[in-house]
């Protein structure tokens, strides 16, 4: 082989050996997430039992939801510290809290053993996990796109959402072989323990893969990097920018966690369907989505990040309480299936884009805060997904709710769109402020 195609070759591997160092941890953090909202009625039984299942299964996902609301510190905070002392270092830190907090929710004893302190505890580990999760999204993305080869920040950035996607077939795998080989009984016992464990034990492997990391060339270069003090300040100045971010990402977190976390919930509690059915139709949901994320985010290198953007948001709004109607109408596990798979069309092509357009409209100084901050914000509503559409089915009687939620969350992702991606004239006038750092 001639030097220069090894060469070629030589570098085309060490690039996907870097994408899979800075998403293991990526991996992690959607892991636990998606374990929580696979098994949320037996956490319900575990930690807060009631006579009304209703309420148990609703402080259950709140529980859930509560991780979300800490998010935007984490983004702040150790979104700061990454742009001040690294990309590598804040990713190693982020994975050690994840891991802590994930203990926390695998071996607290159940209520009947230690009362209200189970709860409590449960709730503490979320909050770690939130907390880190704040800026482990920005922190994937800003790395994926630093290092990425010119024209394709939208393929490789689309590989953030690609790890949580293995994390989502990984989980939902587990989760079926559980069912399949444990009774019901044991399974509300303990045998929801088991994926919060398997997750405990990747976690070592994953510390020896993220300290292989090098720091991107990109943040080595830059001469000045901003303290904390100047961070916030920049964030302020830009606080436009992170408002709109926050509503386009308000599309990928509600659509992904309605998909996802809540479609076991939702199948089964709504639908009357099969723990093993609702888990396999999520396998497929992961692997629907681990196709499209990639090749969407390939393809707005060619096209642009805007009609990508407009397109799927305007879809949304147009097909996903239709398509929602049509299945609850007749529900079956080929119709489950169908509109599952097409709400993950329309979020895998969303996001695709979506990543990398909001890492390249971010302040360069400050770009993981600033990503991190307006993702934590819209993590913070669209966290509360399976909670919100639970609530709706309840309160409404409309069991096609969630569609109405996910078509509230499509305006916003339109509104936001069409705000930062303006004609080229316009744009000029919204260009970033900076502050001054020099």
């Amino acid at each position: 082989m001639p030097l220069k195609a090894m060469s070629t070759v030589s570098h085309r591997e060490s690039k996907v050996k870097t994408v899979f160092r800075v998403t293991s941890g990526n991996f992690l953090e959607m892991y636990d997430f998606m374990v929580y909202g696979y098994f949320a009625s037996a956490i319900a039984d575990a930690y807060f039992p009631s006579k009304d299942h209703f309420a148990s299964l609703m402080l259950s996902l709140a529980t859930f939801g509560a991780g979300f609301l800490v998010r935007p510190l984490g983004a702040i905070f150790l979104g700061a510290y990454i742009d001040h002392h690294g990309r590598r270092k804040g990713l190693i830190l982020t994975l050690a809290m994840m891991a802590i907090g994930t203990l926390m929710v695998a071996a607290v004893p159940r209520y009947e053993t230690i009362g209200m302190l189970a709860p409590l505890l449960v709730l503490a580990g979320r909050l770690l996990q939130g907390f880190s999760a704040g800026v482990e999204l920005g922190g994937v993305s800003v790395y994926l796109s630093e290092m990425a080869t010119p024209g394709n920040k939208g393929f490789y950035c689309a590989w953030q959402s690609g790890s949580q996607q293995v994390a989502v077939i990984f989980a939902a795998l587990i989760g079926v072989l559980l069912h399949k080989f444990l009774p019901v009984d044991v399974m509300s016992s303990w045998g929801w323990r088991v994926p919060f464990l398997i997750g405990c034990l990747i976690v070592p492997f994953l510390f020896l893969i993220r300290r292989s990391l090098q720091e991107t060339e990109e943040f080595l270069a830059r001469k000045h990097r901003p303290n904390i003090s100047e961070i916030f300040a920049s964030m302020l100045e830009n606080w436009g920018i992170v408002v709109s971010g926050m509503l386009l990402v308000m599309m990928t977190t509600v659509s992904f966690y309605l998909i996802t976390a809540y479609t076991p919930t939702f199948g089964k509690q709504v639908l009357h369907f099969s723990d093993v059915d609702v888990l396999v139709i999520t396998v497929c949901i992961g692997v629907s989505n681990l196709f499209w994320l990639p090749v969407m985010g390939a393809l707005s290198d060619r096209i642009g990040r805007r009609p990508v953007l407009l397109f799927f948001t305007i879809l949304a709004i147009l097909t996903a309480y239709p398509a929602m109607q049509w299945l609850v109408s007749d529900p079956s596990f080929g119709r489950l299936l169908a509109v599952e798979l097409w709400l993950s069309f329309i979020y895998g092509s969303y996001n695709g884009a979506m990543v990398v357009a909001l890492t390249e409209v971010m302040p360069v100084a400050v770009r993981t805060a600033g990503f991190s901050l307006a993702y934590s914000l819209a993590t913070t509503i669209g966290g509360f997904t399976p909670a919100i559409a639970t609530g709706l089915i309840h309160y409404s009687g409309n069991k096609a709710a969630p569609g109405i939620w996910l078509s509230v969350a499509a305006v916003c992702g339109l509104i936001a769109t069409l705000i930062l991606f303006r004609s080229r004239e316009s744009r000029e006038l919204y260009k970033v402020k900076t502050v001054s750092v020099s």
